[in-house]
């Protein structure tokens, strides 16, 4: 079964962090048993991307080798040294280039690298679910 992907944007300084996990939560909740997701995120140490992370890391454990891991995390780093301040842009456009089935933003102070990763998805067809704080 095709995976389902889950694009988690949101600000550095995001700290709710029961409102990320409810919204994964509640998209794991919908799909069927057997069906794989993949949360795609910024791997930013702080905020939103690590809740989502941790989340992706701590959600589903195999219980034996025959078992697959039906949560995992792709994670899309930007390449700060390569790129300087444009490194957030490109890999915001990467992410969705990969393609997701939705997008997850966690907006707080009108975060520019969030907010853009959002329009990027709209842009690109994907339905974007915003919470601002």
């Amino acid at each position: 079964m095709k995976s389902y992907r889950v694009l988690v944007t949101g600000s550095r300084n995001w700290q709710t962090i029961g409102t990320v996990r409810g919204a994964l939560d509640e998209i794991l909740g919908s799909l069927p048993d057997d069906q794989p997701l993949v949360v795609v995120h910024g791997d930013c140490p702080t905020g939103a991307d690590i809740m989502a992370k941790t989340w992706a890391l701590t959600r589903f454990t195999p219980v034996c080798t025959d078992d697959y891991e039906r949560v995992t995390e792709e994670a899309h780093p930007a390449a700060w040294h390569v790129h300087g301040r444009a490194a957030g842009p490109i890999r915001n456009k990467a992410m969705i280039d990969k393609g997701a089935d939705v997008c997850l933003a966690f907006v707080r102070n009108g975060s520019r690298g969030a907010s853009h990763t959002a329009r990027l998805a709209e842009e690109a067809g994907i339905p974007v679910r915003r919470w601002t704080a």
